[in-house]
């Protein structure tokens, strides 16, 4: 059985060519899914019985499987989705003033070995399908009773029933996994996500980030050219080499010429998000700002100073509030856009490299072993 959250359009459409049905028909089915919530066939009436008795017989609308829930007192929501093998996966909803935000998953675990990162040292057991990324964001609206397609949260003056917001704004590859290394996979997620007749975000409003996977930095800006996000975490190549093992096969320079690639002839309000997480005494001193603040000059880049989540066995420690307000006005003083994400969930270990799901059968030889093995799945 097929779980139609893994189809974008134009393999439904093909779907439902061999099947003999028009086109049309597989537009209608995505409104039903992605629109008004259906996950099953009986409900979708504009379609004939005998359709929806064959699509019954060939596909399915398979939802994950809630194991738990929590809710931290900012609003934000952890939420422990399980998988085929026994596998978990965290998906994060963050509400914040004007906008609400679903960070999803890419991957069981993460093989790039980013020492700061409590997933990453997790280890890797295996890729998501479309389906199952989809699928936590199918959850989500579901769960929170919003509607995709209403107006955004930008009517603030209306009585909050009357205001048909969207209760998911803005969706990040920022969970569990590098999205990259997990391509055939997260590219027809992401056209689902912007599909007029799935989820029908804006390409602004779908953030991918990532450590680095510069061949598929440049085929990403070719085949959806969403929102980017950068890992970057170190102003040279030596600590980089430490914190994030990539470096060693992708370096600054030649990350930071895909960078330029990425935006090269867009609007020139189009920026890359280089995240920063602060870890005290490593990469938050007054010469890291510095050269930080060199190495992005005159690129359309924002900096996202990221206060470190600690996690069991860690050996790092959080800079504290006065040298991440000193590195941002370095920044800041050298014209560099610059803001220090507000530490959100971090009472349900839901904050920013702190999810760990459940990963079964992990491998044990990860990035910083084989750093000449980049574990990547393509179409």
């Amino acid at each position: 059985m097929t779980n139609l959250f893994g189809l974008d359009r134009a393999q439904l459409r093909a779907a439902f060519a061999a099947m003999g049905e028009k086109p049309y028909r597989a537009d209608q089915v995505m409104q039903w899914i992605y629109r008004r919530g259906q996950d099953g066939f009986d409900g979708m009436s504009n379609l004939s019985k005998d359709l929806r008795a064959r699509l019954a017989r060939h596909f399915e609308i398979r939802t994950p499987e809630l194991v738990t829930e929590q809710v931290s007192t900012d609003g934000t929501r952890k939420w422990v989705l399980r998988l085929d093998g026994g596998n978990a996966i965290e998906t994060v909803y963050i509400p914040e003033e004007g906008r609400a935000t679903l960070c999803i998953s890419s991957q069981v675990g993460c093989a790039m070995d980013c020492s700061f990162c409590s997933t990453a040292q997790q280890g890797f057991n295996r890729n998501l399908t479309t389906a199952e990324i989809i699928a936590q964001v199918w959850f989500a609206a579901r769960t929170l009773g919003g509607d995709f397609h209403g107006q955004h949260w930008k009517d603030r003056d209306q009585p909050e029933d009357e205001r048909g917001g969207r209760v998911i704004s803005n969706i990040v590859f920022m969970g569990m996994g590098e999205p990259l290394a997990n391509y055939s996979a997260v590219l027809p997620a992401i056209r689902i996500l912007l599909d007029d007749f799935g989820f029908g975000l804006s390409k602004r409003r779908v953030t991918v980030s990532t450590s680095g996977l510069v061949p598929y930095m440049d085929r990403l800006r070719e085949d959806v050219d969403t929102a980017l996000a950068v890992s970057l975490h170190a102003p040279d190549d030596a600590l980089r080499d430490e914190i994030v093992p990539i470096n060693r096969k992708y370096p600054i320079a030649e990350l930071l010429d895909a960078c330029r690639r990425y935006t090269a002839g867009k609007d020139r309000k189009t920026h890359i998000v280089y995240e920063y997480v602060m870890l005290d005494g490593i990469n938050d001193r007054p010469e890291h700002a510095r050269k930080l603040a060199k190495l992005l000059a005159g690129m359309p880049a924002k900096v996202n100073l990221i206060p470190f989540n600690p996690f069991p066995q860690t050996r790092y420690r959080r800079s504290s509030p006065e040298a991440i307000q000193a590195f941002a006005k370095i920044l800041r003083d050298k014209h560099i856009l610059t803001t220090t994400r507000k530490t959100r969930g971090d009472d349900i270990d839901a904050a920013c490299g702190q999810l760990v799901g459940k990963v079964m059968s992990r491998q044990k030889n990860r990035l910083g072993t084989r750093i000449g093995d980049v574990p990547v799945t393509t179409a």
